[in-house]
């Protein structure tokens, strides 16, 4: 049976008696333990993992406070008893033990963002701060770092949470309070939201990736992928921002139940229609906030006053212009904003350019639609793939870059799945795949790079753009890149 009924309990009701079990004692678990400590709740955090290093810090931080910590093997296999809600971390699958006991018993079970949006505070506007939401495939930690910056050149106090920055329920609890927030969003953080309503929100694209993480039912794995990114439309206030290149995500903001008055607006690279962002002659214009949209445009910037020109590139920048627009931002501090932009580290990256050959990183291509993205944005290219494949397929990614390989090296445990593929539509590309071995990552990547010498010609790239996630070899995408990145310039400085 379940406990207390929670209903809409926020920041502003009693949550004395609340007996939360926080399930995953990562970055995020962390933080909704300890807020919601801070908030008078009875809490009890869990996770498979030992309590070592900074796991142990923070376990022993938190239970001098009060909460009850269990961590190691088998912590997580029986929900206690007596419980009124679970919250969980987005990693885990709806279908871990803990979690159907929490259904089986009709007890909730929220993701750290659903609670983050129930302890929002009233802001120094007298209201809670807005979110503007980004979620998609590939490209939401560019855009939210985009939007987050031209919200800061606009004056605001801006802050980028949720999968890149602070985990949301850490920020909204901050005590100086924000204007505005710009969200990144996951699938697994989607899923267990249920109240959450975005101002704006924006679904970047949509392809195979996580296809994994989601079981088998009367859905396919990718329609129930779809369906949660779906949900950062739910009770949209303002702007749903879809991409015109990609109509799945224009069916998501059909489907979506918004407030009245809610608009779609499309971005594109090309000609923007009316309700539109595009592009027109390498420059950046907007036809959905102006007046006069019915037959004239307002210039944002230049697609060369961008840190790149590379088309998925400048659709994330037209994606967080259509969302700071939708917010009241002026085109002034849209263009400053995008023009001052810098991508962080291991987003297409130049590392060292040698004997005519460019070596970039972009260690966070890692799903297909990413790699291929990265793919099309060079001529010709030596590529360097494999990891964790995630479920996912690599039959039309090769289909589209074949022509631009000039070879490929491959590492990481699915590296067969890319061979075969390549076997299947790009027979004549020559493949190096690495065997795995008992050496450790930087000495793979000395093999990497390498092997991608031996393939590469005057002005090719050398692109590490994986497709797959880096866990099987690496701690995350960043060591990845970081081990590529001194395996090229350990080879260029010899």
């Amino acid at each position: 049976m379940a406990g207390r009924e929670l209903g809409s309990l926020g920041r502003e009701d009693s949550w004395e008696g609340v007996r939360a079990v926080v399930a995953g004692f990562g970055v995020s678990g962390f933080a909704a333990a300890d807020n919601l400590l801070h908030l008078g709740a009875t809490v009890t955090a869990l996770d498979e993992k030992p309590g070592e290093g900074d796991r142990a810090e923070r376990a022993e931080l938190l239970e001098v406070l009060g909460a009850s910590i269990r961590l190691g093997p088998g912590a997580t296999a029986t929900l206690p008893e007596d419980i009124d809600v679970v919250v969980t971390s987005p990693g885990w699958k709806p279908s871990a033990p803990l979690l159907a006991q929490a259904r089986e018993r009709g007890i909730p079970v929220w993701g750290e963002v659903e609670l983050a949006w129930r302890l929002r505070a009233p802001g120094p506007s007298g209201q809670p701060a807005p979110w503007l939401a980004v979620t998609g495939t590939n490209g939401k930690t560019t855009t939210v770092e985009m939007l987050d910056t031209i919200l800061r050149t606009a004056g605001l106090r801006s802050a980028a949470v949720g999968n890149v920055g602070r985990p949301v329920v850490e920020a909204v609890m901050d005590p100086e309070p924000y204007d505005v927030f710009a969200v990144e969003l996951s699938s697994f953080q989607l899923h267990y939201t249920e109240s959450m309503a975005a101002e704006s929100a924006a679904v970047l694209n949509l392809a195979e990736d996580h296809l994994d993480w989601y079981g088998s039912g009367d859905a396919s794995p990718m329609e129930l992928y779809a369906a949660d990114k779906g949900r950062i439309y739910e009770r949209v206030s303002r702007a749903c921002v879809y991409n015109v290149a990609d109509p799945a995500t224009r069916r998501l903001v059909e489907e979506a139940d918004v407030v009245e008055g809610a608009r779609a607006i499309g971005f594109t690279l090309g000609m923007p229609s009316v309700g539109m962002l595009g592009v027109v002659e390498g420059i950046l214009v907007d036809r959905a906030f102006i007046e006069q949209r019915h037959d004239s445009a307002a210039e944002l910037c230049t697609v060369a006053d961008l840190a790149s020109d590379a088309p998925h590139f400048v659709a994330n920048a037209l994606a967080a212009a259509a969302l700071a627009r939708a917010h009241g931002v002026s085109q002034a501090a849209v263009r400053d904003g995008l023009r001052s932009f810098r991508p962080g580290g291991h987003r297409i990256s130049v590392v060292a350019e040698r004997d005519g050959v460019t070596w970039v990183d972009d260690s966070k291509a890692t799903n297909p639609h990413a790699a291929q993205s990265s793919l099309q944005a060079y001529g010709s290219v030596v590529w360097v793939a494999g990891g964790l494949a995630k479920g996912a397929r690599f039959d039309d990614l090769v289909q589209a870059v074949r022509d631009r390989l000039r070879g490929v090296v491959l590492l990481g445990r699915d590296r067969d799945v890319i061979a075969e593929a390549l076997a299947r539509h790009a027979p004549d590309v020559p493949v190096v795949t690495l065997p795995s071995g008992e050496t450790g990552p930087g000495d793979v990547m000395t093999h990497v790079v390498d092997a991608a010498a031996g393939l590469a010609r005057p002005g090719d790239t050398v692109l590490l753009a994986p497709g797959c996630a880096s866990m099987d070899m690496f701690t995350d995408y960043a060591a990845r890149g970081d081990a590529f990145a001194a395996a090229v310039r350990a080879r260029n400085s010899s």
